[in-house]
């Protein structure tokens, strides 16, 4: 078979891009060594399986250099406050396709004569963070009192996307790339991103993290659409970010969930400090970090302490998630795409006005009997 004549470094940037070292792609492709060391030349149907398994268009293999790729809307991660590095293939498509379900649902709501929704960019940095949070609630209708009563952080999450997605903000939550389950999206990489838009606004939230961390994460980025700002995040409400946009984020997230006020009532200082975490993150469907950091803006604690026992905590938790006991909880179709989103869709296709195969792409399945079942659990038909 004729070999491609292609720039061997651009096989070690996909490779290296898609997190992959030669060991692990050593079965499928044995002499990939070769290939980089540019002593053997990969066929074209080589480099089209090469490309599957990087996640990467194949296109890029003919370019003279590795192209800069680069987040189609703001980045604001950090890990303790230092600049990420590149985006991950999963990372990039993720919001590829969210931006392609953004843009068809704007259409759909031109064409179905809906208004501006009132809330988007009404916010600015300059406001009051916890009249800001209080306007977010009652407009959400969200209330602390009920997520109290309920069992778990996995039914208080759900009922919080349901009451966003309700006023016309589309949440997608997944672990996954699309519905790839071999495409794990990383909590470590990013936690979510929001996607400002006057008619169709957009969060996306890593479900791969815990639910009590989702939680945190769709209050931050619902303080980025009020803000009427898109952008990605990698959101702890223990961190001072560098960016003005992502500290007041955090701030309104915060108080959103966790009044401060409260906070000063309910916490006993002279209990246990560990009891008193995971009591109020039971009671606040919050994760113990997020409780963490408001008793100690509340003064509940001193900064050393507070740093100590931050550690602490964040280290129990990465190895609950590393064991997957507090990870992911079961995402219906719905809940990964929208369910104001799917409606809208699978609607739009059965009036003949999307075809199926675009309405197939955007959901992330091509099967009509999954089409069905997911437009008669949604109500449409």
């Amino acid at each position: 078979m004729v070999s491609v004549d292609i720039k061997s470094n651009l096989l070690s940037w996909a490779r290296e891009r898609a997190g992959k070292d030669l060991y692990s792609l050593k079965r499928s492709f044995p002499k990939l060594a070769d290939w980089e060391s540019g002593c053997v030349k990969p066929t074209l149907k080589q480099i089209e399986r090469f490309a599957k398994a990087t996640h990467t268009p194949v296109g890029y293999f003919f370019l003279e250099e590795p192209p800069v790729e680069k987040i189609p809307i703001p980045d604001f991660r950090t890990v303790q406050n230092e600049f990420t590095a590149r985006p991950s293939p999963n990372l990039l498509d993720t919001i590829y396709v969210c931006q392609q379900r953004q843009e068809w649902y704007h259409d759909y709501a031109l064409s179905m004569g809906e208004e501006p929704l009132s809330f988007v960019g009404t916010a600015s940095v300059k406001d009051d963070v916890v009249m800001t949070a209080a306007k977010m609630r009652q407009f959400i209708g969200f209330d602390i009192d009920e997520r109290k009563r309920m069992p778990t952080w996995a039914d208080a999450l759900r009922k919080f996307i349901d009451q966003v997605d309700a006023i016309g903000i589309m949440v997608m939550c997944s672990g996954v790339v699309m519905n790839n389950n071999y495409r794990h999206l990383n909590p470590e990489e990013f936690r979510g991103f929001a996607m400002a838009d006057p008619l169709a606004p957009l969060v996306f939230i890593n479900g791969a993290d815990t639910k009590a961390a989702q939680m945190f994460t769709l209050a931050h980025e619902i303080a980025h659409i009020w803000l009427g700002l898109s952008a990605v995040s990698d959101v702890q409400a223990s961190w001072i970010s560098n960016h003005r946009v992502e500290r007041w984020c955090n701030r309104v997230a915060a108080e959103f969930l966790v009044p401060l006020d409260l906070i000063k009532h309910d916490f006993q200082k002279n209990a246990d400090l560990f009891d008193e975490l995971n009591r109020l993150a039971r009671r606040f469907k919050v994760s113990t970090l997020v409780v963490l950091r408001r008793i100690y803006d509340a003064d509940g604690i001193a900064f050393n302490k507070f740093q100590q026992v931050y550690q602490m905590e964040l280290e129990r938790l990465i190895n609950i998630v590393a064991k997957g006991g507090g990870g992911n909880f079961y995402l219906t179709q719905a809940a990964r795409v929208s369910k104001r989103f799917a409606r809208a869709l699978i609607a739009n296709t059965l009036e003949g006005q999307t075809l199926h195969r675009d309405a197939f792409r955007m959901l992330g399945f091509s099967k009509l009997t999954t089409f069905r079942e997911l437009g008669q659990s949604l109500g449409v038909f």
